[in-house]
């Protein structure tokens, strides 16, 4: 570990820097910048050093993430370079300092790169009315909507109209009229007449995706967006679309006329819906939630996520959620119990079973700190344990074949064999046979791989789950859980990185966070604290397991941390 970070050291002082001056501030930039999409190195342009001196450029068209296209022209600044004499060296002033040279044209500083020795101007009055102007051109024939509009809130025209427009408008002609509510594909509707051009969602879909679906026709002000004739915009990505756009063009028709933005909660989440585990934005409003958007985090998703894992939030809120606890009586009906009878009736089985008789089945979509104590269960209890795994197909960008948001997490902990899911027909096998009495369920539907017949068979059953089931239906024990939206905890994803989320909404009826009623049995049954809040379990958790060992809740941060030794020792 210290050899890695003496060379990580040793290349953050081989980069290249410059001294370039940005309003009067004197800043150190590197001299060259990777390219977002080739990762070629590139020379540092005007608008990243400012970034890092602290001062905001306005623009449209600029994105971090995409190729620079220069078409707005709102970020242009003044700037000056070093004057040189006849040697070519620089010239310099009475007080040794050398004599800067004003271009007497500005910059796009999106697209122009710094130089050594370099000054920016950023608030001059010449740039200021130069934003004033360019502003003034975007809003000719803008319509008058911002009322209606979904990106009110969010929309970088209203921002920058106020910061830098103009109150009046010298334009009398009539507004160019474009298409309104064009159907552009399944999931996407767009405003032409809002359209600013801006291209983003041309070169998202173009240099990221690698669906050249989108351009630009016809001419001047009749310039507008449109899809490739007899082909729909629909890719795993397009959603992304509507991050991007910096005015209400392009619309989720998901969240449309849904909710406004500023009457939203915005939580920090997880995508649960593949291991690559993208960091998302949950935004609710009185346990509801509306939309997931995505969370910068350059070693995992960046600022993108895809259009399946964005909108799997709306099972979540289903009227058939599993709201209360149930406990078989002797004449085989369900009825409603109380979290303490459940949790005491399971635990007495628990404590009287002999070793090897209890199987535990967690799944990989349920957090490490969960797992955690389902394995502490497990080996108190001699217990066969193991998750159900989900394969799909992968792609070039960010959907994961493993389907588990928390797979890692389960090898980690010991609950999933290895492969997982190689113990679940022995479970089943000795089920039948008669040596497991007592099975555990979390969060599967097991008749997938154990016939019902066989799950009849056993003297308890009991599952914990968040939707019904062909499962639940033959619990002895049913005990309400939660989704990831309603809890807090961390998943580890394929990659190793162990990252932290939040609770965004409330669980319905008598629903709990399993950590919590499973810290509760695993102290009943083993007598063996452990603590309720997510936080001191997850340091627990690190302290008992050498695969977490030197991680904490605290130092996971917003961005996650990957684990200490690597994922190949797994």
């Amino acid at each position: 570990m210290a050899q890695a970070s003496s060379n990580s050291s040793e290349k953050a002082k081989a980069v290249d820097c410059i001294l370039v001056t940005v309003d009067g501030r004197r800043v150190e930039v590197p001299r060259l910048s990777r390219h977002p999409t080739t990762g070629a190195m590139i020379p540092t342009t005007m608008i990243q050093a400012c970034e890092i001196a602290g001062t905001l450029v306005p623009h449209y068209c600029y994105h971090p993430r995409l190729p620079v296209a220069g078409s707005c022209r709102m970020c242009l600044v003044e700037f000056g370079t070093p004057a040189l004499g006849p040697d070519r060296k620089p010239l310099l002033n009475s007080d040794g300092t050398p004599q800067i040279r004003k271009s007497p044209r500005p910059a796009i500083a999106c697209a122009t790169p710094v130089s050594p020795g370099m000054e920016i101007y950023t608030q001059t009055p010449s740039v200021l009315e130069m934003r004033r102007g360019v502003l003034e051109f975007l809003l000719i024939n803008h319509p008058l909507d911002c009322p209606i509009c979904d990106q009110a809130g969010e929309c970088k025209l209203q921002e920058y109209s106020l910061e830098h427009g103009q109150a009046s408008s010298r334009f009398v002609e009539n507004k160019v009229r474009k298409p309104k509510q064009v159907d552009l594909g399944p999931r996407i509707m767009l405003d032409d007449e809002r359209c600013i051009l801006c291209s983003r969602c041309i070169r998202f879909t173009r240099d990221i995706v690698g669906d050249d679906a989108l351009g630009f026709v016809n001419r001047g002000s009749y310039t507008a967006l449109t899809h490739y004739p007899g082909k729909p915009f629909d890719n795993n990505y397009t959603l992304n679309t509507v991050d991007i756009c910096p005015v209400g063009a392009l619309t989720s028709k998901d969240f449309r006329f849904q909710m406004r933005v500023w009457f939203l909660k915005e939580t920090r989440s997880l995508c649960a819906s593949c291991g690559t585990g993208c960091n998302i934005v949950i935004g609710s409003r009185q346990s509801q939630i509306f939309r997931y958007t995505p969370r910068e985090n350059a070693d995992v998703n960046r600022c993108w996520m895809c259009d399946a894992g964005r909108l799997n939030y709306k099972w979540i809120g289903r009227a058939d959620r599993l709201r209360d606890v149930r406990v078989r009586t002797a004449s085989g009906a369900s009825e409603p119990a109380t979290w303490k009878q459940a949790l005491a009736s399971i635990a007495t089985t628990l404590k009287t079973a002999v070793p090897g008789s209890v199987a535990i089945i967690g799944s990989a979509r349920q957090t490490n700190e969960e797992l955690f104590l389902l394995s502490r269960l497990a080996q108190h209890l001699g217990a066969l344990t193991d998750s159900v795994p989900r394969q799909g197909e992968a792609d070039h960008l960010l959907v994961n074949a493993d389907r588990n948001p928390n797979s890692m997490g389960a090898v980690l902990t010991g609950m999933a064999a290895r492969p997982m899911g190689a113990r679940l027909f022995q479970i089943g096998n000795a089920i039948d046979r008669g040596e497991v009495r007592t099975l555990v369920v979390f969060g599967e539907d097991i008749t997938r791989f154990i016939p019902e017949a066989h799950l009849r068979r056993l003297e308890l059953l009991v599952v914990g789950d968040v939707l019904p089931n062909s499962t639940t239906v033959l619990a002895q024990v049913l005990l309400p859980g939660c989704a990831h939206a309603e809890k807090r905890g961390s998943f580890t994803n394929a990659r190793g990185r162990v990252q932290r989320f939040f609770k965004a909404v409330e669980p319905p009826g008598d629903a709990r966070p399993e950590s919590e009623f499973l810290g509760e049995l695993v102290a009943a049954v083993t007598g063996r604290e452990y603590p309720a809040d997510a936080e001191g379990l997850f340091n627990r958790m690190t302290a008992e397991l050498a695969s977490f060992k030197g991680l904490s809740w605290a130092g996971l941060g917003e961005t996650g941390q990957v684990l200490p030794g690597g994922v190949d020792h797994v």
